[in-house]
């Protein structure tokens, strides 16, 4: 986990609150053949002493020894000291359990080659090798002591990595879970066991910005061609499932979106709710 110093040697407020946010475990494996959870998951936690705040931080990925080359936003995330926040990512089709009360699930990727982002689905991350960061805004990471990272695991044969060494690799029955704290060295912090997914009580201000999340359309099955949306949803964009944008808006409260032109299928609709990103899967008849 990158820490941040000025010159003269203060801590920044805003780096040290980041700073206790970390990526506490990883897991690859889900929905691959063999599999038990149906998803791969990233969990966070607060490994710190006091409340923190995550502000415009994104999840990126890259592959073993390639750069990074997608991402996803988060939401703005408030943990207690001790606290975890479970994302489900991708995953293969697989697999028998689901993830239990995830606290983000994840089906817009973005990608930073400016190509159309993949919907329906979060990051297909590698199995046994691989890089993810948590970083503080949407920059493309470049490595492990980038400006923008706020933690930073290399697993397998990675070619970067915080501190000396790689964590170790995950399989499709085992995740890495951080053992406790962190020394900025993923092959000390790590360790490879099973999955301990656990999905945390958000504080009060994090549940009333998301609650409108899950609902900001109140007909994700469209009949009569018309999205009717639930809050005030600025730059509206409707992807088919190919990752193409189709339409675009910006939509009041309660107010609807005319799709008569699309064709019978699913769709991913994404937008900005009170400058959080939102995105939900409709189904058109």
């Amino acid at each position: 986990m990158k820490k941040a110093f000025t010159f003269i040697g203060l801590v920044s407020m805003t780096a040290f609150s980041y700073a206790q946010i970390v990526i506490n475990e990883i897991y690859t494996g889900g929905g691959i053949l063999g599999a038990t959870l149906t998803n791969d998951f990233i969990e966070l936690k607060n490994i710190g002493n006091s409340t923190a705040t995550l502000t415009g931080a994104t999840i990126q990925y890259g592959s073993a020894t390639g750069a990074f080359t997608q991402y996803h936003t988060l939401p703005t995330i408030t943990l207690p000291p001790g606290q975890t926040y479970l994302i489900q990512e991708g995953g293969d089709g697989g697999g028998l359990i689901n993830l239990v009360n995830p606290n983000l699930v994840v089906n817009v990727v973005l990608n930073f080659d400016g190509s159309g982002p993949i919907v329906g689905a979060g990051l297909g991350i590698g199995l046994t090798s691989g890089k993810v960061a948590l970083a503080s805004n949407a920059t493309q990471v470049t490595g492990p002591t980038a400006s923008n990272v706020l933690d930073f695991v290399g697993y397998g044969t990675a070619n970067q990595y915080e501190g000396a060494g790689a964590a170790p690799s995950p399989t499709i029955l085992n995740s890495i879970t951080r053992v406790s704290g962190d020394t900025n060295n993923n092959n000390v912090d790590f360790t490879i066991g099973l999955p301990t997914p656990q999905g945390g009580t958000l504080a009060v201000s994090d549940i009333s910005a998301n609650a409108v999340r899950p609902n900001f359309i109140k007909n994700t099955f469209v009949k009569n061609s018309e999205i009717v949306f639930g809050a005030d949803v600025k730059d509206v964009k409707v992807y088919n499932m190919m990752g193409q944008v189709v339409k675009t808006a910006s939509v009041r409260e309660n107010g609807s979106l005319n799709v008569d032109e699309l064709q019978k299928g699913s769709y991913i609709v994404t937008g900005t709710v009170n400058n959080e990103p939102v995105s939900q899967k409709i189904l058109k008849d």
